[in-house]
């Protein structure tokens, strides 16, 4: 399908979806549909599983990925380093702090691509900075990930690296979902809290 043809038929669905989510008074595109359409076609608006594993590993600090499926999903599995903000949630005015960090890369997920690729257009469109979505979405994370092996006699140093940077995230993915649910509870809490600090929120 051609890529300018794909990318209409997601800003249709996008306004779609506005019609039916809770849209505050003060909530306006900013930008018009071509610029999203430019951006989108451009590619420069997502990362691959491989590069959020590798930001993960490094619990990098200027990126906040998103996790929007519904919180019985998230609970159940994450990755590590998420926060979940349900697609149904989005346009909470708990979460503006959020997205206005600029200098704050948020990187959406779902299962797949399509909900991650609504929340951008809206919160692009909405004019907060900085937003990207990570390619295939838990799906490719799973198969790209955590299904990882290596096999064959010889490994060239870059198949190394990139097999050692899916290892650690796998682990990490391992350990925080392996947490008893108290623990996660507690853990996730305690993100939230810190997150509501650095958006100058309270407790």
């Amino acid at each position: 399908m051609n890529v300018r043809i794909k990318y209409s038929l997601l800003l249709l669905g996008v306004g779609t979806i506005l019609a039916f989510l809770p849209f505050h008074p003060s909530d306006s595109f900013l930008l018009k549909s071509d610029e999203l359409l430019s951006v989108a076609a451009s590619g420069e608006n997502s990362f691959t599983v491989d590069q959020v594993a590798r930001m993960v590993n490094r619990e990098d600090s200027t990126i906040q990925l998103i996790d929007l499926r519904e919180a019985s999903q998230f609970k159940e599995c994450n990755i590590p380093g998420s926060i979940n903000i349900p697609f149904s949630d989005l346009l909470n005015p708990m979460w503006e702090g959020t997205f206005n960090q600029r200098n704050l890369r948020k990187i959406f997920y779902g299962n797949g691509d399509q909900t991650a690729n609504y929340a951008w257009a809206i919160a692009t469109g909405l004019g907060y900075k900085n937003n990207y979505i990570m390619k295939g979405g838990l799906n490719e994370w799973f198969k790209t990930v955590m299904l990882s092996r290596f096999e064959g006699e010889k490994i060239s140093p870059a198949e190394n690296a990139l097999y050692e940077t899916r290892f650690n995230a796998r682990k990490a993915f391992k350990q925080i979902n392996s947490l008893p649910d108290s623990l996660k509870s507690r853990y996730f809490k305690a993100k939230n809290i810190k997150q509501m600090k650095l958006d100058g929120g309270c407790q």
